[in-house]
């Protein structure tokens, strides 16, 4: 009959799109994750042929933001005295950080070479105060080369101290925001150029951000991962060396890891987040935490952990960081011309409790004061940085010369991308459930085909079905 001629016809229909459909569902299932695999290969790559990611490495387009805290002490006097410090928090004081990277060379090695400039631009809307606010910290240059100038003969100490005096330089400085940021006049600074050239190696002004802004962080050669996307962003040399020689071990001074920005993608839970910072001097390792979500893209946070900047007796391979004080501080005093400077988390986060002992008005937890990164794992782009150091400043009585305290600066590092699109995933599944749909239909019509009134009911339900789901 007619109706069962039309029948045949749709069923034969419905059986083509289905398998036709199920076919292509399923050879996406197993092709679809190759194809992702392979965009986020050649979108990680350093490759100028890549023009949108190539000028997103070179000129990174995401604001970056410093965050910095100054502790003014408060009882400056009675330290003097004998008394123990008592510090308040002031900021933060908020930079937009502009990068962008010079002197681009593609090697045939395949590393490409580059120095990353810096500019720092205070954004007052976003801060706690203004760079007028002034602040008492410990006065670096006279705490600091007193305890570098300590082995000289007492005469020259006391000569020293004199001279400290005549430039009305104490143990304490009360400066504007600004001023200690970047820079200010110091005559002092002129004495020591003149007379200590080597122990102050300062020109002009002295901040203690004064030779950031504007100035790049040494010349770093990585990898382009054009030959081996696992080697993507890692470091082969910094200023031409494999090795720095800071330290008092060979895995100590190794160069490790990329410079701190992006990973190579395909990150698991057992991956680890090795960077190299030329502001601390060494490389560090991050570990992972646990997963999360940041705007809706699901990341891995990975954390500092609570070796890193433990001592030589707590963590024996961290030995070569001596000589050491307390678990917690990390002395960078053989890269920074001798002064007695110590890295550590804010308010002596994951630290000796002895430290906190030493100050009154520090408060560590984990929330404000923990270091990590929120990473995409697929593609190795941060997500979510936070990057929380302070600055010590080790002070200690010299007899001859004034002294005594501890200076901190905290920095945040914040920066937010936008990852790859992951729809994919779900069309593969729902083309397989749609094809297996349609072959159902066609074989529900091919063993109905006696009953024609039920038939014609079945098939005007089933094509509505269809062209509802599609």
């Amino acid at each position: 009959t007619i109706m069962a001629i039309v029948y045949s016809k749709i069923a034969i229909g419905l059986l083509i799109a289905g398998i036709s459909t199920l076919v292509f569902g399923t050879v996406l299932v197993f092709v679809g994750p190759i194809i992702i695999d392979e965009q986020i290969v050649k979108n990680t790559q350093i490759n100028p042929q890549n023009e949108l990611s190539y000028n997103m490495w070179k000129d990174i387009p995401v604001p970056f933001f410093m965050s910095v805290y100054f502790f003014n002490v408060v009882n400056p006097k009675e330290i003097l005295l004998g008394e123990k410090p008592l510090v308040e928090q002031r900021g933060p004081y908020v930079y937009s950080e502009k990068r962008s990277k010079d002197n681009i060379t593609f090697h045939t090695n395949k590393t490409v070479s580059f120095c990353e400039y810096r500019q720092y631009f205070f954004e007052e809307s976003m801060s706690a105060g203004n760079e007028s606010d002034v602040v008492t910290i410990p006065n670096m240059l006279v705490l600091g080369a007193s305890v570098m100038l300590e082995k000289l003969p007492l005469p020259a100490r006391l000569l020293i101290s004199s001279t400290f005096t005549m430039f009305k330089e104490g143990p304490f400085v009360t400066k504007s925001v600004g001023e200690l940021m970047w820079g200010y006049d110091s005559k002092l600074v002129d004495f020591l150029t003149a007379f200590f050239p080597d122990m102050v190696p300062i020109k002009g002004k002295f901040g203690l951000f004064a030779e950031f802004n504007n100035s790049n962080t040494g010349l770093f050669t990585v990898f382009t991962g054009q030959d081996d996307i696992r080697k993507v962003h890692k470091i082969d040399s910094w200023n031409g060396l494999k090795n720095v020689n800071y330290w008092n071990s060979d895995q100590c001074n190794m160069i490790n890891g990329t410079a701190g920005q992006m990973w190579p993608p395909f990150l698991t839970t057992e991956s680890t987040l090795p960077f190299y910072s030329p502001d601390a001097c060494r490389s560090m390792e991050l570990v992972y935490e646990n997963p999360g979500m940041v705007k809706g893209i699901p990341v891995f946070r990975f954390v500092a952990p609570k070796t890193l900047f433990a001592n030589g007796s707590d963590y024996h391979p961290n030995e070569g960081f001596c000589p050491c004080r307390q678990s917690g501080l990390l002395n960078v005093s053989s890269c920074r011309h001798k002064s007695p400077v110590f890295i550590s988390h804010p308010h002596f986060y994951n630290a000796d409790p002895a430290l906190l002992a030493t100050v009154n008005g520090l408060s560590p937890n984990k929330e404000d004061h923990s270091l990590f990164i929120d990473i995409h794992p697929e593609t190795g782009i941060p997500m979510n940085v936070s990057v929380k150091l302070q600055l010590n400043l080790l002070i200690k009585e010299v007899e001859g010369i004034i002294g005594h305290i501890d200076g901190p600066v905290l920095s945040v590092f914040r920066m937010n991308l936008v990852t790859l699109p992951m729809v994919l995933e779900c069309v593969q599944y729902i083309l397989v459930g749609l094809g297996l749909v349609c072959i159902l239909g066609a074989m529900a019509l091919q063993l109905s085909e006696t009953v024609c009134s039920l038939m014609y009911t079945a098939v005007v339900w089933w094509g509505v079905c269809v062209l509802f789901i599609l």
